[in-house]
């Protein structure tokens, strides 16, 4: 990654799952320009992996406390990953 950039892994919990959360996250990481992926865990939480410019990664860690309609955060857990190979695009796993 260059300089300047930032890989976050995320797991935000609440009301996350059964209200797009996971498309809601994809469209707004494409907004913010970054890459990575997004999943549902099986104790209902959502975890995502965020990499790109510094800026946009607290832009969209900011972006995780609202949500898409429907969704109640609880909490949004971080912590600094580290990425080999930089992942490209952002997808949606199981």
């Amino acid at each position: 990654m260059g300089e300047g950039s930032k890989a976050v892994l995320v797991r935000i919990s609440g009301r996350v799952q059964g209200v797009s959360f996971r498309v809601w996250t994809r469209a707004r990481a494409e907004e913010f320009g970054l890459a990575g992926w997004v999943r549902n865990e099986d104790d209902g939480s959502v975890t995502a992996l965020i990499a790109g410019p510094q800026t946009a990664v607290s832009a969209m860690l900011k972006e995780f406390w609202k949500g898409p309609p429907g969704a109640s955060v609880v909490t949004v857990e971080t912590e600094a990953a580290s990425l080999a190979k930089p992942p490209s695009g952002f997808r949606i796993t199981a």
